[in-house]
């Protein structure tokens, strides 16, 4: 297990990241995963001996109750606080009031608070506001973080699920204001979307922010269970809960050239989807889910996978992304900027 920089901090997390979206199953969640706290329980044991230091959770996932089982796991287990990164989020509704949901100050201070009740934690070690609200003011949101850093219960801040203008402007308005500056990206990346590379991995780059992947595996989709003549797989979270969106037809080429490079190296088809994600430029670390030991082990096994060059650029062309303006204007323009040999 590789640890990487948490952007431009001091902190090191694993190049995986355990998620916690198959804890609990309640309402809405319960198509994701239904997992009891022993299996959490075992799940996290795994991990954390496999040498995943980093666990991402949300407030919003099973209404709370992911957040819960997960402390007690800690609790249980009587995991070392210090040799842990805690990751959770914010932004969902959590209740029936009108201002339990978005990124005003307001919720963002009751937020926290009943995050640390539910985790047993004196502190969370990384903060993502989940989603854009487009009522709160960028500027209102960014004071309500800081008023949580500098109240000691929150030490790095990310953001997810944001196109890359308003990260850059949250960050400058953070940088104006002498406040507390996001430090990492939670985005959805995989091979069958690699659209953050348009903006967003550019940005990631530029400013020294750490990347976070989720559903690396397209929802399951890229896991090895799906191919054209079996769309349904029968144990997948896509058959129930068909999310994120995903163009199949695409799709379908990227799995048949997944498996045919799984076959060389004896592996599962996930593992080379993880593995391709894992070698791309400004990704921190990578969150995997799973409801199943043997699951959470292939999946942890990718980081041992060293995919060839022929390899990665046959990866590359099947996954490719369309053209899009100014991206292509941008390239054709360089080509006469380049350094003089």
């Amino acid at each position: 297990m590789k640890y990487n920089q948490l952007g431009k901090t001091g902190v090191l997390v694993s190049e995986l990241c355990l998620g916690t979206m198959t804890f609990g199953g309640k309402g809405y969640w319960k198509p994701i995963g239904e997992l009891p706290q022993d299996e959490v329980n075992k799940l996290t044991k795994t991990a954390i001996e496999s040498g995943i230091n980093f666990i991402d959770t949300a407030n919003v996932y099973s209404e709370g109750l992911s957040e819960t089982m997960l402390g007690n796991a800690i609790k249980s287990l009587d995991l070392s606080r210090q040799n842990l990164v805690i990751a959770t989020k914010l932004r969902g509704r959590m209740g029936t009031g009108a201002n339990q949901v978005g990124l005003s100050r307001l919720h963002i201070a009751d937020s926290v608070d009943d995050s640390l009740q539910r985790l047993g934690l004196s502190h969370i070690d990384l903060l993502y506001v989940h989603g854009v609200d487009t009522l709160t003011p960028l500027e209102e949101t960014m004071r309500g973080l800081e008023d949580v850093v500098r109240a000691g219960k929150v030490r790095y801040l990310g953001i997810s699920n944001h196109p890359a203008w308003m990260v850059a402007k949250a960050n400058g308005i953070a940088d104006k204001m002498g406040w507390t500056k996001f430090v990492a990206l939670q985005n959805y990346y995989s091979m069958a979307a690699r659209d953050v590379e348009r903006e967003l991995v550019p940005l990631a780059l530029s400013e020294g922010l750490a990347l976070m992947p989720w559903s690396p595996l397209a929802g399951g989709f890229l896991s090895g269970k799906f191919t054209r003549n079996n769309e349904v797989a029968g144990d997948s979270r896509r058959d129930t809960f068909d999310f994120p969106p995903v163009n199949k037809d695409k799709a379908f080429d990227i799995i048949d050239v997944l498996q045919h490079i799984a076959a060389e190296h004896q592996v599962s088809a996930a593992q080379v989807a993880l593995a391709y994600i894992l070698q791309k430029p400004a990704v921190t670390s990578i969150i995997i889910g799973a409801k199943k030991q043997e699951q959470l082990l292939d999946n942890i096994a990718a980081t041992k996978l060293e995919l060839f060059a022929d390899e990665l650029q046959q990866l590359d062309t099947i996954s490719a992304l369309t053209p899009e303006y100014p991206g292509w204007m941008v390239e054709r323009q360089a080509q006469g900027r380049m350094p003089q040999g």
